[in-house]
């Protein structure tokens, strides 16, 4: 029998320690899926709604009282940092963000000026300040969060979203020196928008890398890691768990460890069991159910939650999708899998 203490059931999940049952919660939670939150997208864009604190509370939250997830992750965009600092980046519906004029040289660098949280993007703190005001009674940690150094270059180089990633990847190999500072100025602009997160309440972060599975283990190892170790040595300072995700990097496992998170993300494509093999034991792992899943008959996903269940760490696991909730599931469906994986693992805990 585990006694619950007073951090937050995540928090403790996160740190490795034993927990009385699985904590749940899912990427891409707030959103689309929800009925509440297309009432809210009525009164504005997805980055209007993230520059008005008392409407990105209220999105933030919705998936917290209808599902009852174990956490919030806070409303936002990962190109928001970017959008504050003058970057001309517009989200369009069925295309995610696209960057008006794409980086191609040196002189481009000239175009992020620093990044100053507070004054950039005033409306952050005051978010996070309502969530954490109904969260905290509850004991129900906020998650903050950024997007990687690489998923944000890919960006501003691909001018969009790419599933070759081919003018990164250019720019990486043909001028990796260049690559290098645009990397290490997008860690910098990470760093400080998940220091205003913390300082303002957020109780874990989570740095997300959508495109890095596009990257060999070699060019991983080469490019990305040293800037990666970097940024979360610095994440370090902020005393929260450190979780990295990236998608279709069941080859990279091992190496995201090498950053420094505390916990490694672990999409759908491999076995959790294989995922705890490579990597190392003072890391968590969280996952990682197949978003399609949600979509399918109860039944089949009663027997898919128990079987991740079952294949999962006794310690340091956190139960969530291997990527994020798709817009067509059914606003039910995310609830019905969090009373499944508390009643399991309660049992579990308890045997």
């Amino acid at each position: 029998m585990v006694s619950p203490s007073a951090d937050p059931l995540l928090v403790r999940a996160l740190r490795r320690e034993p927990v009385e049952r699985t904590p749940v919660w899912f990427m891409r939670q707030a959103g689309r899926s929800l009925p509440e939150y297309l009432e809210v997208r009525k009164l504005g864009s997805l980055m209007e709604i993230t520059h008005r604190p008392d409407l990105a509370a209220e999105v933030t939250l919705q998936p917290v009282r209808r599902h009852g997830v174990d956490a919030a992750i806070l409303f936002s965009d990962i190109v928001t940092p970017l959008e504050a600092i003058g970057v001309d980046v517009e989200i369009k519906a069925g295309i995610g963000p696209v960057v008006a004029q794409p980086f191609r040289s040196r002189a481009d660098l000239t175009r992020l000026r620093d990044f100053a949280p507070a004054e950039d993007m005033p409306a952050l703190a005051e978010t996070i300040k309502l969530i954490t005001a109904e969260l905290g009674p509850q004991g129900i940690p906020l998650i903050g969060f950024c997007g990687a150094p690489f998923t944000l270059a890919s960006y501003l180089v691909e001018g969009g979203p790419s599933k070759q990633q081919s003018l990164t990847k250019a720019m990486m190999l043909s001028d990796p020196e260049l690559f290098r500072d645009l990397l290490t100025r997008l860690a910098r602009i990470a760093a400080q928008s998940l220091r205003e997160q913390v300082d303002a309440g957020a109780e874990a972060v989570q740095v997300f890398d959508s495109w890095i599975g596009t990257l060999s283990r070699a060019q991983y190892r080469d490019h990305i890691l040293p800037v990666m170790r970097d940024l979360f040595d610095e994440l370090a300072e902020l005393g929260v768990p450190r979780t990295i995700f990236g998608v279709g990097t069941g080859h990279l496992l091992d190496l995201l460890a090498e950053t420094g998170a505390d916990c490694v993300g672990v999409d759908w494509r491999i076995d959790l069991a294989d995922a705890r093999r490579l990597v190392p034991e003072r890391c968590a792992l969280q996952g990682n159910l197949d978003p399609a899943v949600l979509l399918a008959p109860d039944e089949v996903i009663e027997a898919e939650v128990r079987r991740i269940v079952e294949s999962a760490p006794p310690v340091g696991h956190i139960f969530n999708l291997g990527h994020g909730v798709l817009p067509e599931t059914n606003a039910e469906t995310p609830g019905k899998v969090v009373r499944l994986v508390r009643e399991l693992t309660s049992a579990k805990a308890t045997a």
